[in-house]
């Protein structure tokens, strides 16, 4: 099944890699790299992933080493990322 990312989820992201960026650039590469793997697992096995919760629709992958959660649905037609949160965070609303 294919990943989709919402415009909230794109934004998330955009902030993350800034806030990256700008704070720790030695570790931007090692960052994208677990994120990518993250990704690739969640569109392997979409359903092995825990239920968020508050929302049982969703589902939430911790990014190991790193304090951030990719919070997603499985759609009909796709995967669904909806936000990429740091992990201290409350769940989405």
């Amino acid at each position: 099944m294919k990943l989709r990312f919402t415009e909230a989820a794109r934004r998330d992201l955009e902030t993350i890699m800034a806030f990256i960026s700008a704070n720790y650039p030695a570790n931007v590469g090692r960052f994208e790299q677990r994120l990518r793997r993250s990704l690739a697992r969640i569109e392997r096995w979409p359903e092995g992933a825990r239920l968020a919760a508050s929302h049982p629709d969703l589902r939430v992958v911790p990014l190991i080493r790193y304090p951030y959660k990719i919070f997603y649905r499985i759609g009909p037609d796709a995967i669904e990322i909806l936000h990429i949160h740091p992990a201290a965070r409350q769940e989405p609303q």
